[in-house]
């Protein structure tokens, strides 16, 4: 089965109403309709952001199942680096494992602004700037649809939040919402043509953004010259003859709720152009004759090679915080002692549908076993995963550790239910039993009049400590930045994100006048900084810089 381009008016002459109305929403979890009687073949799409997400069966009924694939670093991650060519090799290649699946659409990238470190899902998202979030998803949508693999990105527009997401209205003012929150995604589809973009749960001043003729067709398509397809995000779609008359093309998934229904209806009554039926039809069909051509080879894709790119993004994605008195690069000839349990059971994604069966896994202490040896390397834990409560049995023996060793590595972060689709946040705050531990380690340097030299943390700015590597979901094969260790440090990548100080934090130190504009260290951009009103002029400025979302492990 396939189709002819030339032929797809023919193919909607051909088409019943009824088959017409069946087309414009999906045939199971993850695929559109097939008509075999015209030779219209049925197209895959799957999660995918940060690595495909194919489920082993097509119900679409839990988040475990799903064949192993390749985990990149996710999109907080790849865009600390703000490398075009990295975000395109990252797309290229999870588009290659979607061809040896058979997958047509990829279900990615997202590219909404991360307007409160709180949000859930923030992983999922390139940064609080609209143009790197748009360069960034550009990148990856031509690298993915180089390889004959769409791109859907995602979720337009507004979509900020966890909390209340299927129902909450954003309500922006025209400038907030054209230099904010659409601009990203103007940049990506402008300089990209994704094969579909994904229409938002939530309201967009007062409408959903399923329904959305504002949104859908004057903007999206009417400015911005978008000739590919929307798609709802799953179960976005609402009043369906609404949808379709504002520009929603596909409702997915497929379910039994009676909107085939009632597109029919609404044509016969005479309350639906079918004109409108058939534009949508035909975007439909002209998805999956673009897809076919890329199908019709069998792809294996070469696992050590993906494994190794994986590898390269985590690394160019870490982003050195501090490195006082040179701690960095660790010097392998001393014992190191690694503390924390995320230093073998590392957290390299986040939760919810983008969640992945990774091909591989790398941890901290496997590539500092590869790396020194395992006799000058000790281990202890210091908290349980999935416990927010500190252990002082824990505690005590990770203080023993560091204490005999030359340098000590603690990684910290956030458990997984801080970063998941479908809740937000309530707080910034690390987990009392990785404050607890870090708070214990700091103790011991005063006790013994330790320099703070003796200390990196990895992953959180440190207090006291000299060194601290942050890093964002850095994806299954974490360890590729583990290099950062002992490499002389270069810095390259830079944070892509400001929140407010809390309790772990990095800190940049400038001299300013009161009210100048600065610009952080590699930044492409300006902040307006808040000098206090005791502020000595001769006197250097503390200034907190950090991220936001950078629970993974290294």
């Amino acid at each position: 089965m396939g189709i002819d381009l030339m032929n797809i008016e023919q193919l909607i002459q051909a088409l019943t109403l009824e088959e017409k109305a069946s087309l414009l929403s999906g045939q199971d979890f993850w695929h559109t309709r097939a008509i075999p009687r015209l030779g219209i073949p049925a197209i895959m799409m799957t999660d995918g952001p940060h690595g495909l997400r194919k489920e082993a069966g097509s119900s679409g009924a839990g988040l475990s199942n799903n064949i192993p694939a390749t985990c990149f670093p996710t999109a907080a991650c790849l865009a600390s680096s703000w490398d075009r060519g990295l975000l395109a090799e990252v797309g290229s290649a999870i588009a290659e494992e979607a061809l040896e699946e058979k997958v047509s659409v990829v279900l990615g990238p997202g590219a909404n602004i991360k307007r409160s470190p709180l949000c859930g899902r923030n992983f999922e998202y390139f940064s609080e700037d609209p143009y790197l979030s748009g360069e960034m998803a550009r990148c990856w949508i031509e690298g993915a649809q180089r390889r004959g693999v769409g791109a859907s990105l995602k979720h337009f527009a507004a979509n900020n939040q966890e909390t209340r997401r299927l129902t909450i209205d954003a309500v922006l003012d025209e400038r907030a919402l054209r230099e904010i929150y659409l601009r990203g995604f103007e940049i990506a589809v402008r300089g990209a043509q994704p094969w579909t973009v994904m229409a938002a749960y939530n309201r967009l001043n007062g409408n959903y953004c399923a329904e959305h003729p504002g949104l859908l067709e004057d903007i999206l398509r009417g400015e911005w010259g978008f000739t590919g397809l929307v798609v709802s995000d799953w179960g976005a779609a609402n009043e369906r003859a609404a949808g379709l008359r504002a520009g929603l093309d596909l409702e997915m998934p497929g379910v039994s709720n009676g909107n085939d229904e009632l597109i029919i209806t609404a044509v016969r009554a005479g309350k639906l152009d079918e004109q409108a039926l058939n534009r949508s039809v035909r975007r439909v069909l002209e998805l999956a004759a673009r897809a076919q051509k890329a199908l019709e080879k069998d792809v294996i894709y070469d696992r050590d090679a993906h494994h190794a790119l994986a590898r390269r993004a985590a690394a160019e994605g870490a982003v050195l915080l501090k490195n006082e008195n040179h701690l960095l690069p660790l010097n392998k000839d001393q014992k190191i002692a690694l503390i924390g349990g995320f230093a073998k059971n590392p957290r390299y994604q986040g939760s919810g549908s983008s969640s992945m069966n990774p091909t591989r896994l790398d941890t901290l202490f496997g590539e500092l076993v590869k790396l020194m040896g395992e006799e000058r390397l000790s281990f202890a834990p210091g908290y349980e995963l999935g416990d927010d409560q500190p252990h002082a049995g824990l505690i005590e023996e990770a203080v023993r550790a560091a204490r005999k060793a030359g340098t000590a590595v603690i990684c910290a972060g956030l458990p997984e239910m801080d970063e998941v689709e479908g809740l937000d946040r309530e707080c910034l705050r690390l987990p009392d039993a990785h404050i607890a531990l870090i708070e214990a380690a700091e103790q011991e340097m005063r006790e013994r009049e330790i320099g703070p030299d003796r200390f990196f943390f990895a992953h959180r700015g440190g207090r006291n400590a000299s060194g601290a590597l942050a890093s964002a979901l850095d994806g299954r094969e974490t360890a590729g930045s583990s290099h950062a260790y002992w490499s002389d440090p270069e810095p390259q990548s830079t944070l892509i994100d400001e929140v407010e100080p809390y309790l772990l934090r990095s800190e940049l130190i400038v001299r300013s006048p009161r009210g100048r504009r600065l610009t952080s260290a590699g930044l492409e951009r300006e902040y307006i900084i808040d000098i206090p009103e005791n502020y000595d002029k001769d006197k250097p400025c503390r200034l907190i810089f950090t991220m936001h979302m950078i629970g993974g492990s290294m």
